[in-house]
């Protein structure tokens, strides 16, 4: 049962009672991501949520890590374009010690000047080990066509000069700018009460204040410069990443989309593992996905492919989003992939961890309780015909963007660019 409470200040309480668990997962979001940051201070959400872990007004680094893994709890942080979440899921007879660590260290953090130096050198680390990673790397170059000179085509994590400028000063003053109650939503789910919730988080939050931070740079008509990008390794295999603008989080067709993107590449039983690994045998991984952000979407296909049939390989998913475009999908197939997306939405949310991750990020980002049931009627409204018209909509050639990792040859960059821009 969902309930939701907002205290005199603005922050927002989210809870799901499931009976029959021994856990609670609690989540602390803030409205606030990487797309929220100049190129000054690039990396900042992600270095705060770094950063609260090394001690706040009333812990240590030492008991805030003791306090729950020391009852067997997991505790926890990631940023994201448009959220920072920090959670933990403990056995429920602990929320009250829990949260009490987790809100200090979330709201009250030191950030002292000694921990953010020693924290420069382990985000420039972390910085390092995503680019040798070829299979994120593509996504980073990706981003970088998809919206060129804009935040959301930054990486999230900042780059070395921006992380080896940043200070002490600066952390803080964007911890007071963005973390204020307005922008907070504290989500829980499990074997709870939801009252009992509500009174500690207005005992340890319900006096904070803070008015409204700078908003994020929105997107315009990005109009980006080049369609392709090349990055070359002397790796065993390379790595591609095929995308192109979607819809936003309130657009009507985005859960079509989704559809889509299952039956494109979302398993097993999807058209691009089919043809191009099952029937070509070009690559071991392939997958499709879409995200929508708050004024802006993707939609993407990435895969690791064997490095002599890279040409063939981007041809073979050309001619299955292309197929999308002509021709409707048949019920059977339509039918399975709407069960299998709202099959897996509902195996996820029987864990207290991904039902508070739902809930959590719906009410930050939309200011709404999305239930099991609305989503269902949601994809029940549409159709075959519906998916025929997305795809003609998305998948236009003059709207693809694609980067490629890997030992790429000139006569394979001018092969591919072609096959790319062909109609």
């Amino acid at each position: 049962m969902y309930q939701k409470e907002i205290l005199s200040n603005g922050l927002r309480i989210v809870t799901n009672r499931i009976k029959d668990r021994s856990s609670i997962t609690i989540g602390i979001w803030i409205a606030v991501g990487g797309r929220y940051e100049n190129d000054t201070i690039k990396g900042a959400a992600h270095f705060l949520e770094h950063i609260v872990f090394k001690g706040s007004k009333k812990y240590s680094c030492k008991r805030i890590k003791e306090s729950i893994e020391g009852v067997g709890g997991l505790l926890n942080a990631f940023t994201s374009e448009e959220h920072t979440c920090f959670f933990a899921k403990i056995p429920s007879q602990h929320f009250d010690k829990t949260f009490d660590v987790l809100s200090d260290m979330a709201l009250h953090p030191k950030i002292s000047p000694y921990d953010v130096g020693k924290e420069k050198g382990v985000i420039l680390e972390e910085i390092k080990m995503y680019h040798d990673l070829s299979q994120y790397y593509v996504l980073e170059l990706l981003d970088a066509l998809l919206w060129p000179g804009h935040p959301l085509g930054k990486n999230l994590a900042g780059d070395t000069k921006s992380i080896s400028g940043i200070t002490s000063k600066e952390l803080k003053d964007f911890h007071k700018e963005y973390y204020i109650p307005s922008n907070i939503v504290v989500a829980a789910c499990g074997n709870l009460d939801h009252q009992g919730v509500v009174d500690r988080v207005r005992r340890n939050l319900g006096q904070i204040s803070g008015k409204g931070g700078s908003d994020f740079l929105k997107v315009d008509d990005v109009k980006p410069a080049k369609n392709v990008s090349f990055s070359r390794r002397p790796i065993e295999q390379m790595h591609l990443a095929l995308g192109m603008h979607g819809y936003d989080e309130t657009h009507k067709d985005k859960y079509g989309l989704s559809l889509l993107s299952v039956i494109l590449g979302g398993n097993m039983s999807s058209r691009l593992f089919a043809e191009i690994r099952e029937k070509k045998g070009v690559a071991y991984s392939i997958a499709a996905s879409s995200k929508a952000l708050h004024d802006t979407g993707v939609f993407l296909i990435r895969a690791g492919v064997d490095n002599l049939k890279i040409i063939a390989a981007v041809e073979a998913i050309l001619i299955e989003l292309d197929k999308l475009t002509r021709k409707k999908i048949a019920d059977s197939e339509f039918k399975r992939g709407k069960e299998y997306l709202l099959g897996q939405l509902l195996l996820s949310l029987e864990d207290t961890m991904d039902h508070m991750l739902w809930i959590g990020e719906s009410v930050t980002s939309r200011d709404k309780l999305r239930t099991l049931s609305s989503v269902v009627k949601e994809f029940d409204q549409i159709t075959p015909s519906d998916l025929k018209r997305i795809a003609k909509d998305v998948f236009q050639r003059s709207n693809y963007r694609l980067s490629i990792v890997g030992p790429v040859s000139r006569k394979n960059e001018s092969q591919i660019i072609k096959v790319l821009e062909e109609v």
